[in-house]
């Protein structure tokens, strides 16, 4: 016992069942090989291991950061808003919320400490060294105090301190919000990347965020229901239903927000902008931009969300699902096509439109974010259920 705190007053032993322990070591076992390739990575080389190139030198490992901060910003203020206003539909959600907002940043850092190739030297020079003027230390500095704040307050709800908890919550929720929308900024800024280029970015993620967050919040919330084969509770029930009109609402705005993203790029601007643009209409990228950005993540899931009225825990933890793989697929889409037409104009053979597809080194170290955020998430589920019911604080 410490500071009111105890393992066995949180923890359920009746989700350890012999399915959710194999589950766990799956995912343990995918986030040991991915992290084994990227330590490799070190060893190799990142150049030898990883099809990134100086003429596009971000690939899936950025966007796949991207998502679990996008996914992570979205949890946590979700979470700092249901316990600000104490007693809305959304707060039985909410202490999961927090430990979901933690683990998802954690799998982003994974996959970037690794896909740095000094990644000591940003620890290191982020203090010793600060750049204000820059938007990557912004965001590193920022992300490392949301996290910093998330893992204080989840403690102090664990020893039922919630109004010192609120107080961090707020802080780590500002903290992400701003962190993510420097995210954004690092691409934006870019002048030479067209695609990218403009004031849209920040806030375009940090709509994404809260579509994520919602549907995040549905989906480990259902999953945790299904794993203790237990029936959800109506309170709980009205809480999910809640997200889904958030994550509804969210689809909705996002997909007029890419839709007047890509016209946007064909009425003007740079011709490196529309370019890139019909890269994913119908170039190279198109197939991914359908199939699973539009149809998967957008169109599909609200689709669902309307046809069951959101009557269905399942049904809407199905929508939740297809909208977390459009949103991978977007970032994805965000990353690739703004550094697919070439910088370099003038040259002879060089070719109108740059390739990228991803190493089995970058896919395991996808798997290894994956792994991490699922094996944290069940043993979350087996040391924290208990805290997670105490919603009506």
């Amino acid at each position: 016992m410490t500071n009111g705190f105890s393992i066995t007053a949180t923890a359920e032993p009746e989700v350890s069942t012999s399915g959710t322990k194999t589950l766990t070591l799956l995912f343990v076992l995918m986030a040991l090989a991915g992290i084994s390739a990227g330590l490799y990575g070190f060893y190799a080389g990142h150049h030898n291991v990883y099809n990134n190139t100086r003429e596009m030198p971000w690939g899936i490992l950025i966007s796949s950061y991207a998502f679990f901060a996008i996914t992570s910003t979205g949890l946590c203020v979700l979470a700092a808003i249901s316990h600000i206003f104490g007693g809305n539909k959304m707060a039985p959600l909410a202490n999961r919320m927090v430990w979901l907002s933690l683990i998802t940043i954690i799998g982003g850092f994974t996959l970037i400490g690794l896909e740095l190739e000094s990644p000591w030297r940003m620890a290191i020079y982020n203090i010793t060294s600060p750049n204000p003027t820059s938007n990557i230390w912004w965001m590193g500095t920022l992300y490392g105090m949301a996290v910093a704040m998330m893992i204080v307050e989840f403690f102090l709800i664990l020893t039922r301190q919630y109004k010192l908890a609120i107080a961090l919550g707020v802080i780590g929720a500002l903290a992400e919000i701003a962190a993510n929308t420097n995210l954004g900024a690092v691409f934006s800024t870019l002048s030479g990347r067209p695609f990218w280029y403009g004031s849209q970015l920040p806030i375009f993620f940090l709509g994404n965020a809260f579509m994520a967050g919602a549907a995040a919040a549905i989906m480990f919330t259902h999953y945790a229901y299904v794993i203790r084969g237990r029936k959800m509770d109506s309170n709980t029930f009205e809480g999910v239903q809640c997200a889904g009109k958030v994550l509804a609402l969210m689809l909705v705005l996002i997909t007029v927000a890419s839709s007047w993203r890509i016209i946007s790029y064909f009425v003007g601007g740079a011709e490196g902008g529309r370019m890139a643009a019909e890269a994913l209409l119908r170039g190279p990228l198109a197939t991914n931009f359908w199939i699973f950005e539009i149809t998967v993540g957008l169109a599909l899931p609200l689709l669902l969300l309307v046809v069951t009225r959101m009557q269905s825990a399942a049904a809407m933890s199905a929508a939740s699902l297809m909208t977390l793989v459009g949103l991978f697929a977007r970032t994805y889409n965000t990353v690739v096509a703004g550094q697919i037409v070439p910088t370099v104009t003038g040259t002879t053979n060089y070719p109108a439109a740059l390739s990228y597809s991803p190493s089995i080194a970058e896919i395991m170290l996808v798997m290894a974010g994956v792994g991490v955020v699922g094996a944290a998430f069940l043993l979350g589920e087996r040391f924290f259920g208990r805290a997670y019911a105490l919603g009506d604080h």
